[in-house]
């Protein structure tokens, strides 16, 4: 890529994929409308040689003169302004990962969906490790596809979590392997329509073949519809935890099954396994249907999912104190995702919830605490909003906190022995966190000091 190449965003992948242009010889305009950020500390990143321009503040049209393609980072909206300006002068938009995928070699598989899709990213990439030894886990699971992308040969497989901000602007981006573990209400306050949500996480296989395969929950009705229309390019391969399936992947007897033509193959007991919840054996059974797809013996993808641990962040267990269990679920950043951490404790709750609003309703969440949740402590921006929705419903059990620590003390007041403490916040942490990871690790912080 020898031409000049845009990049909106200075943020973690967006100094990726500077980086990466830079290295396949391409010249590199790297802009943020934030112009208190440090200029010197950004171009710090980069060889002083490299051939790199740096703005910050407002984008002028003189600035992208000659310029065909933008590489977006996921937090901008295509709705912000200097968007438009690029998009009024035929500039191409790219996600980090169309360039990540465009670079790259070897194998791609790539999991979207509302929930589910960090652990089974992280479990699918162990397998592939473990199967191919040349494997890659990236995407929104932390490490830019871009960072990897060079490293990648005709041998190697990738793992990629993609977000539906990433899945925006894609182009050529093409797994051999797919997988939409479900779709739920989420993000709206940018994509404001559920049918604009469901048509993006949908856009993960438009350029597949049939020679590609898709892995989507039945128990999903828009998936199941999707993957029997003709609007589904490649294979699609099913699994369920509440139905039996003539083919695909279902839970019999408390047992994981992969069926063919009614006939049923263990694989694994969910009793083997060491992850919380029918959420959780629904990501085990998305990451066995992709490891079968990409050909991988069934003894390795068994053993793996026998010694697969929990996502940091997702239903983690942190620690007990004084006969009370502590778990961290700060990725559960929307109602559905919170609603299976709830099912997923086996006892009495005290859950935290709350934070940044993305516009979601809270009423299925509610609904779903069914006599588990003894208090419901409350943080954040959304705190009065989830207040008044929780009283609607009846619940009344409800305190406010100022910040975590106060939260955690809370919780263990009123905790006895036998409960479990819950954040799961239902909401995204922007606001009083930069990420989940920093609310994650602040809520175990806090009550390791316990």
């Amino acid at each position: 890529m020898n031409e000049k190449i845009m990049v909106a965003g200075a943020g973690k992948s967006g100094i990726s994929a500077a980086k990466l242009l830079l290295e396949t010889g391409g010249t590199v305009f790297l802009y943020d409308s934030n112009e208190g950020l440090d200029a010197e500390a950004l171009l710090s990143n980069f060889p002083k040689d490299a051939k790199i321009t740096l703005k910050l503040g407002e984008l002028e049209r003189a600035d992208i003169a000659g310029i065909q393609i933008c590489v977006m980072s996921p937090g901008i909206d295509l709705e912000t302004p200097f968007v438009r300006l690029l998009t009024d002068n035929k500039v191409q938009l790219w996600s980090e990962i169309e360039l990540g995928y465009q670079v790259a070699k070897g194998k791609l598989v790539a999991i979207t969906g509302t929930n589910g899709k960090t652990t089974t990213t992280a479990l699918t990439g162990c397998i592939m490790k473990n199967a191919f030894g040349d494997a890659f886990t990236v995407g929104n699971i932390g490490l830019p596809y871009t960072e990897v992308a060079l490293k990648t040969t005709e041998h190697s497989v990738t793992v990629l979590e993609a977000s539906s901000f990433q899945l925006e602007t894609i182009i050529r981006f093409h797994p051999h392997v797919a997988a939409i573990t479900n779709i739920t209400p989420d993000h709206l306050n940018r994509h404001h329509t559920m049918e604009q949500y469901i048509r993006i996480k949908e856009e993960i296989c438009s350029n597949q073949t049939k020679e590609d395969f898709v892995v989507l929950n039945y128990d999903d009705p828009v998936l199941r519809t999707f993957g029997r229309s003709a609007l589904c390019p490649s294979v699609p391969v099913f699994f369920s935890s509440t139905e039996l399936l003539e083919d695909g992947y279902d839970i019999e007897d408390g047992v994981i099954c992969r069926k063919v033509k009614g006939k049923a193959e263990p694989v694994i007991a969910t009793k083997e396994l060491k992850l919380l919840g029918r959420h959780n054996f629904e990501n085990v059974m998305t990451a066995v249907a992709i490891a079968v797809c990409m050909e991988v013996p069934m003894a390795v993808i068994q053993e793996t999912c026998r010694k697969f641990e929990a996502v940091e962040h997702r239903i983690e267990f942190v620690c007990e104190r004084y006969g009370v269990k502590y778990y961290n679920d700060s990725k559960g950043t929307n109602p559905d995702a919170a609603i299976q951490a709830i099912k997923a404790m086996p006892g009495p709750t005290l859950l935290i919830g709350g934070g940044y609003d993305k516009g979601s309703s809270y009423d299925e969440w509610i609904e779903a605490f069914d006599g588990k949740v003894r208090y419901l402590v409350l943080i954040g921006q959304t705190r009065d909003a989830i207040s008044d929705c929780a009283k609607r419903h009846g619940f009344t059990s409800i305190m406010f906190a100022e910040d975590m620590q106060e939260a955690v003390k809370v919780c263990a007041s009123y905790a006895n022995a036998g409960d479990y403490v819950l954040l799961s916040p239902a909401c995204a942490s922007w606001g009083m966190f930069p990420n989940y990871e920093v609310r994650g690790k602040v809520f175990k912080d806090c009550v390791r000091a316990l």
